[in-house]
């Protein structure tokens, strides 16, 4: 792994953040923009991403095995993660605090700010494992992720047209589609310009996701962030226990350290920007799941590079 390369990378993210939280406080960043902002990362930056990461990866039969077995992985990664989190939320006795909490820990933001680190720690092939899995985690955003936020809500419902339908598993599978056409059988590329112009777009996403954060920690007072014992915890599980335990757990299971790696690296990841978008759409404590997503991706520049480092001294045992 490239810790050198990865610490510019962070630095680079928490300059991004910055830049967001003084945007929102001269006020260039309002409510109003931001949530322009998020529907254009959401439903035309993200898809781009999708298409051109998945598309775009060099295809070979046993590359074509590593991306399935990817896919696979991802799955149980957030199904696991999706059992751990709901025990550790079930003494939770607010209803909705529990649900966001819950949320929180188990998607984490694979896209925006982990493609970056991905591309950091593992090169070329940190791109291409985080294109698949992100298959999963917009599969199961939309399936796991609904499940949790509709206990309780007989308006908020899981069906099968929203959980494959959506701005997340519709580019993957256009993605899929694309990057299987590339078999030497059939020979297939996107035309450069276009698959050029995925490529712009795509690059919307990091630093715009990012200026969104900023602008969202900005939203919150210090005393919110820095004097609220449950921030600390959440983060504490999130960002500290989390990677660790997958690190020990893939190592126990013998999981190929690439495979493990990437995981804990994963794990590592603040929680997912999705959460405060599904909490806005639903109307359930958006202003707690944006302190959760705003705490995380803030602490998360001093916790990946100590994690990580951890992670590999086990895995070097």
């Amino acid at each position: 792994m490239n810790f050198d390369r990865l610490y510019i990378v962070i630095a680079a993210l928490f300059l991004l953040l910055v830049c967001g939280f003084v945007l929102r406080r001269v006020k260039i960043i309002d409510d109003a923009a931001s949530k322009r902002l998020s529907s254009l990362v959401l439903k035309v930056g993200l898809p781009c991403m999708l298409i051109h990461s998945i598309s775009g990866a060099e295809f070979s039969f046993p590359r074509l095995k590593s991306a399935g077995l990817m896919i696979g992985i991802g799955v149980i990664f957030h199904v696991v993660m999706a059992g751990v989190s709901y025990l550790i939320c079930k003494p939770y006795k607010d209803i909705t605090e529990q649900k966001v909490t819950e949320f929180s820990l188990v998607f984490t933001n694979c896209a925006f700010i982990g493609f970056p680190i991905f591309e950091a720690l593992f090169g070329s092939e940190g791109l291409f494992l985080g294109a698949f899995f992100l298959i999963s985690f917009n599969t199961l955003v939309w399936i796991i992720g609904i499940a949790i936020l509709s206990r309780g809500r007989s308006d908020i419902k899981l069906t099968l047209k929203n959980a494959l339908l959506n701005f997340g598993t519709v580019p993957c599978a256009i993605g899929f589609v694309l990057y299987l056409l590339k078999m030497p059988a059939v020979g297939f590329e996107l035309p450069a310009f276009v698959y050029e112009c995925l490529g712009y777009l795509k690059n919307l996403c990091t630093p715009l996701s990012v200026l969104i954060l900023g602008a969202l920690i900005a939203k919150q007072s210090p005393r919110q962030i820095f004097l609220n014992w449950k921030v600390y915890l959440f983060c504490g599980v999130k960002l500290v226990a989390f990677p660790l335990l997958t690190c020990l757990v893939t190592k126990l299971l013998h999981i190929p350290e690439v495979y493990a790696m990437f995981l804990t690296a994963a794990s590592a990841l603040p929680a997912a920007s999705n959460v405060t978008m599904f909490c806005e759409l639903y109307d359930i404590d958006p202003s707690h799941a944006s302190l959760n997503v705003g705490a995380s991706s803030l602490l998360c520049v001093a916790t990946i590079p100590i994690t990580l480092k951890l992670a590999q001294m086990i895995f070097a045992l």
